[in-house]
């Protein structure tokens, strides 16, 4: 078992710290690379709140590595075969699992979103109009019905502190250009496709997914950031799975359904979350780890 306590935040580290989000830390290594710390923070509603999930942010980065190798074979990442004790000579094994050293690459202004079920914000827009996206679909689909066939629908980054709005593939094509929001589109389905067999033969469904991707010095495009975790994605257990309601998710459902039962405004600070709630939540990332690599992480320590 590991005995390290949980990290809040890695600002000790001896880099310059370039970008702190809601859970992970970029830091500038050099001009090339740079350094991704996820940390064990735990947000909701963009807030993120006092108490923090025991191996979070190594569980993220770890079941994201699993992907990048998977789909190496389909686009290039972002990950190198620099070993993060090359460029913390003192980090130890927790900060060893929780961060890599990736290229420094120009980032798309765009997320690539994959939709294979209808729910969420989707079913919101299709009860409203029919539509999922501006894409038309067929009448009298159920809440978290699997889609006639798979969607990519793209998002504009926002700024930060604001939302990313969903965009039509004619205005991603406006932003990007045709070409790269066509490879944009071919690479994201090919991506999510592959890895929803692989995701189904070991009792998960992934309902839907976002992909961020950067280019090279060479132009190419290259999958970055974080890939199909339970924080950029949603996992649903095939078990308890019911076409008509919303399935569980394997992510902080739990403490978004607890902090919408509370008098708080979904603004800074945010409150306290029952210790109960963060070991059920955290029970959900490692099964989530275990199902998708076949490993029991704690067995990895």
């Amino acid at each position: 078992m590991n005995s390290n306590p949980p990290i809040e935040n890695s600002t000790t580290l001896n880099l310059p710290l370039l970008h702190q989000g809601k859970v992970r830390d970029v830091y500038q290594v050099d001009d090339q690379h740079l350094l991704m710390v996820a940390s064990d923070r735990l947000s909701a509603f963009d807030v993120v709140l006092p108490d923090v999930i025991p191996h979070k942010g190594a569980l993220l980065t770890q079941i994201s590595n699993f992907w990048f190798d998977m789909m190496r074979p389909i686009i290039k990442n972002h990950l190198t075969q620099i070993p993060v004790a090359q460029v913390i000579p003192d980090a130890d094994i927790d900060l060893q699992q929780r961060a890599v050293v990736v290229k420094k690459l120009k980032p798309l202004p765009c997320e690539a979103i994959v939709r294979g079920y209808i729910i969420g914000s989707g079913w919101k827009d299709y009860q409203n109009t029919g539509q999922l996206c501006g894409i038309d679909l067929p009448e009298n689909l159920k809440q978290a019905e699997k889609l006639p066939e798979t969607l990519f629908t793209p998002s504009s980054k926002a700024q930060i502190g604001d939302h990313d709005v969903n965009i039509s593939f004619n205005q991603l094509v406006d932003i990007i250009g045709q070409e790269r929001a066509e490879q944009l589109k071919e690479v994201s389905l090919t991506i999510y496709n592959k890895a929803r067999a692989h995701a189904e033969n070991n009792g998960i469904i992934i309902a839907d997914t976002k992909f961020e991707f950067g280019t090279d010095e060479d132009g190419e495009l290259v999958l970055m950031d974080e890939v199909l975790t339970p924080d950029s994605s949603r996992f649903w257990n095939q078990d308890n799975y019911h076409v008509g309601s919303s399935p569980e998710s394997y992510d902080k459902q739990f403490i978004r359904d607890y902090l919408e039962t509370l008098d708080w405004n979904k603004q800074p600070p945010g409150p306290n979350v029952p210790a109960e709630l963060i070991d059920k939540t955290a029970a959900k990332y490692h099964e989530a780890y275990r199902r998708i690599t076949g490993k029991d992480f704690l067995k990895q320590l």
